[in-house]
């Protein structure tokens, strides 16, 4: 047994995990606070800390403290399981994420598989049977019209997430996150080919089909994690609060988490997929080989880039979220079925057409 790839994969789950996803998600509710305040022209959350930096915090204090109440009507093993099977998947799909080159010789990935996008969406298609036992659960019927919405709608826009990628995976030739992103860096990024083999005949030529996937690859992950436009499994004018009506205290906080813990890991996939992940543009300090020995000053500048990218999708996901209105249910399903469905089929067969025509 190689205590040495144990203990390092250890390290690499406790500092991603634990310093930086969790306290990510506490700023970026902090974040989707403020930016809130600001586009209604509110002061939101400053008392608390400089800036109500701290409000994160006493939130969580709160939730510790809260009674956990559980009704009597409920079925309690299931009402009990269903946070946990929706916070765990969020955690899970972190590991195939490429969240830097190296570190004093060490990839900075926790699982370096050959099937990183396979391993995201099977792990990542787990939450939806907490949000289904959610709904069941609570013996309640807002709750449960808010787990068959989420079922249906996670579903329908799986599909198109993950036609969404046959696209890169052609145009890449491999599964391999960690390649996929070392090959950006060498020739542009997938969405911005402009250094490298990006700028022949061939970057050019592919960028529409590459342009049409972030789109759809995008909007789908909206959907995946209930944020707006696409929060119908929990929207208040209808349901209350959804599926998770029936939950307070820690339990809610699980599903509070997990939607922001998806939310960021989503952003993180879309970075690595489509903006080169921890590359810096025109491949400044790109490692000439993916094996490379990389310097621990430039491996914390691809750390730093990573993240930086990450925070400006979740950004982008905050502003999106308190600026457009809520889809009504039946436009959600027609754009998922009559309409990305399709032209994630379309997107596959150009992408085809398109390399065999600049190979």
């Amino acid at each position: 047994m190689d205590w040495h790839l144990i203990i390092a994969a250890a390290i690499k789950i406790v500092v991603f995990v634990f310093f930086v996803t969790l306290p990510l998600v506490a700023m970026s509710v902090w974040a989707e606070r403020r930016v809130s305040a600001a586009i209604q022209d509110r002061v939101g959350p400053n008392r608390v800390g400089p800036f109500g930096l701290l409000q994160a915090v006493a939130d969580g204090i709160k939730f510790l403290l809260k009674e956990d109440f559980t009704p009597a009507h409920v079925r309690k093993f299931y009402f009990w399981l269903a946070p946990a099977l929706t916070m765990v998947p969020a955690l899970l799909t972190c590991a195939v994420l490429p969240f830097g080159s190296q570190l004093f010789g060490e990839k900075m990935v926790i699982a370096d598989l050959d099937v990183g996008p396979l391993y995201v969406f099977a792990i990542a298609s787990l939450t939806v049977y907490g949000i289904v036992l959610a709904g069941w659960a609570s013996n309640s019927k807002y709750p449960f019209l808010g787990g068959v919405r989420s079922t249906s709608q996670m579903i329908s826009y799986e599909i198109c997430m993950g036609l969404s990628i046959v696209p890169l995976v052609m145009i890449y030739g491999d599964l391999n996150l960690g390649r996929i992103v070392h090959e950006q860096s060498q020739n542009g990024w997938a969405l911005l080919p402009l250094w490298g083999e990006g700028l022949s005949l061939k970057g050019f030529g592919l960028a529409l089909p590459i342009f049409i996937s972030f789109i759809i690859f995008t909007t789908s992950m909206f959907a995946e994690t209930n944020r707006l436009p696409f929060d119908l499994p929990e929207c208040e004018t209808e349901l209350v609060a959804g599926y998770h009506t029936e939950y307070s205290s820690m339990k809610f906080a699980l599903f509070f988490l997990g939607e922001y813990a998806a939310m960021i890991i989503g952003s993180g996939l879309c970075v690595t997929l489509f903006l080169g992940g921890w590359s810096l543009p025109f491949g400044w300090l790109a490692p000439a080989t993916i094996d490379a020995e990389v310097p621990w000053w430039q491996g914390l500048i691809h750390i730093g880039a990573f993240f930086a990218k990450v925070i400006g999708f979740i950004l982008f996901f905050i502003v999106v979220r308190w600026t457009l209105p809520r889809f009504r249910y039946d436009q959600l399903m027609r754009l998922g079925w009559v309409f990305f469905f399709e032209i994630a089929l379309a997107n596959v067969i150009l992408t085809a057409i398109l390399l065999w025509a600049l190979k």
